[in-house]
């Protein structure tokens, strides 16, 4: 099992235990380049709110798209437009990536934001 099989894994276990719980989920996905967050409805099918460091507002602003940095400029931005859409309470789908860095820094910013999970 290769490193991303096993991420993909633990992210499937993650996911199981959300979908129990019937809540929406913030998944987070990050690459090298960029992080991006998502908020998707219960039955995983629509996204509701989406916010990337490839959007043209947060591309003016940063050097760097991965950096940590970015992920707490990506996490204020989600829980903003999460506001706007009348979504306060998440389940947090880490997306089998660590609890640490720049996904940690995204959590924090977002619930600094108003986001509860």
């Amino acid at each position: 099992m290769d490193k991303n099989q096993a991420r993909l894994r633990r992210a499937r276990k993650t996911r199981a235990k959300i979908s129990e719980l019937k809540m929406l989920r913030l998944s987070v996905h990050r690459t090298n380049s960029h992080i991006y967050a998502q908020i998707i409805d219960e039955t995983g099918s629509k996204v509701l709110v989406s916010a990337s460091t490839l959007e043209a507002d947060v591309r003016g602003q940063l050097k760097n798209g991965g950096s940590v940095d970015a992920a707490v400029v990506i996490g204020k931005r989600i829980a903003e437009k999460a506001k706007a859409a009348g979504v306060e309470t998440v389940a947090f789908d880490r997306s089998g990536f660590k609890y640490h860095g720049r996904v940690k820094a995204l959590a924090d910013a977002a619930r600094e934001g108003g986001l509860v999970f």
